[in-house]
């Protein structure tokens, strides 16, 4: 059992910091050996569309399945939703939307892209052991 003080132990797991409506949205994209994940935040809207559509061809580039972290979203446009259809059609496996938001599942319910996707009801984690066995555990961040 991790004591805190192995090179081994995991840094802490990091707050999530609540977002309000209003809030501008943003989007990053982290790459781990087994998986991508995309976090969005805030609005999800047409403003974001490069920052979208470069988040999909990053994760589809890195030929993993994908989630994305959605439990800071306050609004979604049609702009975010194609991001997820998207996704859901072209990556590898099933596309996993983690701690959707009623907004987000909204649009999951309303559309067929929620037969195609999973919901994940609580975060996994995103840190992992490197296939290389290296004492990196942290994936790259993309963008």
């Amino acid at each position: 059992m991790p004591d805190g003080n192995s090179p081994t132990s995991r840094p802490p797991a990091r707050e999530v910091r609540p977002t309000a409506p209003g809030d501008p949205g943003s989007v990053h994209v982290m790459v781990a050996p087994s998986r991508t994940r995309i976090v969005l935040c805030g609005e999800i809207d047409a403003a974001l569309g490069a920052e979208l559509h470069e988040a999909a061809a990053d994760a589809e580039a890195a030929r993993r399945p994908v989630e994305v972290d959605t439990r800071r979203v306050t609004f979604m446009d049609s702009s975010g939703f194609a991001l997820l259809a998207r996704l859901a059609h072209r990556g590898p496996g099933r596309l996993r939307i983690i701690e959707p938001p009623d907004v987000v599942r909204f649009l999951l319910d309303v559309t067929t892209i929620r037969d195609l996707v999973d919901v994940i009801e609580r975060d996994p984690g995103f840190d992992e052991e490197p296939p290389d066995g290296s004492d990196d555990p942290l994936p790259d961040l993309v963008a």
